[in-house]
């Protein structure tokens, strides 16, 4: 199966010589859209792993950026006909030819490569260009033809005597997304076409386009026939070796001398996806590389250290070793990271988003991260395919300590509009009803009283989305929208019990989910209603891959557990908050007021009067030597929303620690970001019963521990109460017209049950 799979999925580049420039100017061109046209296509390219070289990037951002627009126009296609194996010439009647280009004709065995076309489009036609070939294995984006004869000498069929040999090749063009399916009808853009090689050695091609039936000039000048060197791609043997030296599966990121990566993205096939540039390997496993240098990004998920090794591939190199180097391994202080929230379909990166990919391709994902647990969530596009693989038991790829589960995310259908739901643990995946995703309720709490009576731990999905707020400033007395697909019904469902598997009441909500979306607007809702006395947790997750796609486990929880622990475990220790969030890259361990521990009686100290308290926990985390620049003056609300980097202490290497009470920092402490664990003390003063709390922000915060001063509820802020109050009304006037007809009275009933919470509540805080 490995082998299958390498073959279709290796090296994106293009390739470029010294040669003279062979295509000819086209100097009637529109400026705005020819510009607009380069920048979706260094775009391209960089997403392809088939970058433009930096000078020549460097050269093409300087000619867009120029006033002197005709002879930028020059520079723009001197620059990019380097990188054209061919060129395309379109006459006013719409018949095609075509001309070798500046590219170098190299190919790799098994092995895609990618090539600019240009295109000289007199007639303004805005067809999409197809490119047919009879040496091609299958041929793609082939038009009609009358007959065989006609479609042979169009180029886009094989004579009935052409042997298997002659059809070593493969070629497609590239026509998705920032790209567009057609030609614009300028005079001059450039097109990408993807060439596959099945063979090693010298191999001969005839390669011909066309825009549609009809459209090939006469006298076959719509072909070129060119020679190719393919070059020999012998398999290479990855040794992997965790930091105790056993074997492991760890991600690598390989680029050549001219920045193309490796194995191609293009036309990969799960478990590699074509929009990472990394692949995840297992000790022993193979890959395919030409001679030549390289150099080979590996690591194993944040809490790994990122090396980079330099190596040069002969044809004697059989094998390449590596081994992690780890900063923190939480798991030897009893902490069990995983992602509350990924998926293996529905979203647009995957090749067939109804059906996406299966448990082998996703697990492999999850080791490489190093993330113990994945809660694969089935949704709304992929529904009805993916819901095959619910058995509400790990599925059967899971190798402890690594467990993938297949759950629920309501989003895409029911509820979804009001707030997607993160349903975890479920014992059934189907509403009753029915059973497709065309059923559910459309009244988000209504999902919760289901799942809630069979004992699922129950959470808000992309909390901050529809609570945007002006400023990062927390916490935050502006009304947020409530316009959104996050915790926008939860200012409603917080306030509500629900029976559970025994018919006991539960909170209707357990967590609100953290990471991926701005830090401000999950942040400033969790603290509002924790100052008025609800005990909400918190969770990690990262949306892969639609809201983050690099990775895995960009957002983690980490569940502290005994040395036996299962999925439902790990579950329960979120719902009793028994864990922090991170993203990864900052650990705040073993978080204790006094001698109480999260998790442990409720996560509550008892105090028969107001008091001194001492706060302590194990703080790690680590920085790379240099700022990242980039993220120096990032705005709060763009990705990465959580990072290490933007704790960052100015040049330095420090972060702050702050001590969190009632939502505000009461105390600050600072941390070389080192890697090295730093045991942490403060102490303060707690007046009235509050919630206490670290973070480091926006990378790491745990969960709260009640201080419960003479056993009187938590009532923190009067404005809180006011907050919460204001939003219950401004999420109705936004949900209200989301609620099916059948539904609206139940919702009528359930708001109004929170806004008589919210006055009595209102009326027992004090005045801030």
């Amino acid at each position: 199966m490995r082998a299958s799979l390498l073959v279709l999925s290796l090296l994106s580049a293009f390739s470029l010589n010294s040669l003279a420039a062979a295509l000819p100017i086209v100097s009637e061109v529109e400026w705005q859209p020819f510009v607009a046209q380069v920048r979706r296509l260094i775009e391209a390219t960089d997403y392809l792993g088939a970058p433009f070289s930096a000078a020549d990037k460097a050269a093409l951002n300087t000619a867009m950026a120029s006033p002197d627009h005709p002879a930028a126009v020059v520079k723009l296609q001197e620059t990019l006909d380097r990188y054209a194996l061919f060129g395309v010439h379109i006459n006013p009647e719409m018949r095609v030819k075509v001309a070798q280009g500046d590219a170098k004709a190299e190919l790799m065995q098994d092995g895609w490569r990618q090539f600019l076309v240009k295109v000289a489009n007199e007639s303004g036609t805005t067809a999409p260009l197809a490119a047919v070939s009879p040496n091609a294995q299958s041929v793609h984006n082939v038009r009609a033809a009358t007959t065989p004869s006609d479609k042979l000498r169009r180029g886009q069929g094989s004579p009935p005597t052409l042997k298997v040999a002659d059809l070593w090749l493969d070629l497609r063009t590239y026509d998705a997304q920032p790209l567009r399916p057609a030609l614009s009808g300028l005079t001059v853009e450039y097109r990408i076409v993807q060439l596959y090689s099945r063979d090693a050695g010298k191999r001969e091609a005839k390669i011909g386009f066309n825009v549609g039936q009809g459209t090939q000039d006469i006298g076959f000048r719509n072909e070129v026939d060119l020679l190719f060197t393919c070059l020999p791609a012998p398999e290479i043997t990855l040794g992997v070796k965790d930091e105790n030296n056993k074997p492991a599966t760890a991600g690598f990121v390989i680029r050549d001398a001219q920045g193309r990566v490796y194995p191609s993205q293009a036309k990969r096939l799960a478990p590699d996806f074509a929009f990472h540039p990394q692949v995840y390997r297992m000790d022993g496993e193979k890959l395919r590389l030409p001679e030549g240098d390289y150099t080979i990004e590996f690591d194993r998920g944040p809490e790994s250290v990122k090396q980079t090794s330099k190596v040069s591939v002969t044809k004697a190199t059989k094998r390449l070793d590596f081994k992690v180097e780890r900063w923190i391994d939480p798991m030897k202080f009893g902490y069990i990271s995983g992602d509350h929230h990924i998926h293996a379909a529905g979203c647009a990166h995957y090749t067939n988003p109804t059906e996406g990919v299966h448990a082998p391709d996703m697990v492999r994902h999850i080791l490489g991260e190093d993330l113990k647990v994945g809660a694969n969530l089935t949704w709304g596009p992929c529904f009805d395919y993916q819901k095959q693989f619910f058995t509400g038991k790990d599925d059967k790829v899971s190798l402890h300590p690594y467990v993938l589960r297949y759950d629920i995310e309501v989003s895409g259908f029911g509820s979804h509009q009001s707030g997607h739901l993160c349903l975890l643990r479920l014992k059934d995946q189907m509403y009753p009803g029915g059973d497709s995703k065309n059923h559910w309720p459309t009244l988000g709490l209504n999902t919760l009283r289901w799942a809630k009576a069979q004992g699922a731990l129950v959470g808000p999905a992309h909390s901050g989305w529809g609570l945007n707020l002006p400023t990062g400033d927390l916490p935050s007395y502006d009304l947020p929208p409530f316009n959104g697909i996050g915790a926008n019904e939860y200012i409603m469902a917080v306030t509500h019990t629900v029976p559970g598997p025994d018919k006991k009441p539960v909170p209707a909500v357990d967590f609100l989910s953290m990471v991926d979306t701005p830090y401000a607007w999950e942040l400033n809702i969790w603290y509002h209603t924790l100052n008025v006395g609800f005990r909400t947790r918190i969770s990690g997750e990262t949306d892969f891959p639609c809201i983050y796609g690099e990775k895995v486990g960009l957002g983690r929880s980490y569940v502290k557990l005994p040395a036996k622990w299962t999925y439902e475990d790990w579950c329960e220790g979120i719902r009793v908050g028994n864990n922090y969030v991170s993203d990864g890259k900052s650990h705040l361990i073993d978080f204790k007021v006094n001698n109480t521990s999260l998790g442990v009686n409720g996560s509550e100290l008892k105090l028969a009067a107001p008091g001194i308290v001492k706060v302590s926990a194990k703080v790690a985390a680590r920085l790379n030597d240099q700022p990242d620049a980039a993220m120096k003056n990032r705005p709060y609300a763009q990705k990465p929303y959580w990072d290490i980097e933007r704790a960052r202490v100015g040049e330095s290497r420090e972060v702050p620690v702050e001590l969190i009470v009632n939502g505000k920092p009461v105390a600050t402490g600072s941390i070389l970001a080192d890697g090295s664990p730093v045991n942490l003390v403060f102490e303060t003063k707690i007046e009235r019963s509050s919630w206490v709390a670290l973070r480091i922000l926006p990378s790491s915060h745990t969960n709260p521990i009640w201080v419960m001063v003479g056993d009187q509820p938590v009532r923190a802020s009067k404005r809180s109460a006011e907050w919460c109050a204001k939003s219950l009304e401004l999420c109705w006037t936004q949900k209200d017209r989301t609620y099916a007809a059948e539904e609206k009275p139940q919702a009528r009933q359930d708001y109004e049950h929170a806004r008589q919470v919210y006055r009595r509540l209102l009326a027992e805080s004090p005045v801030d």
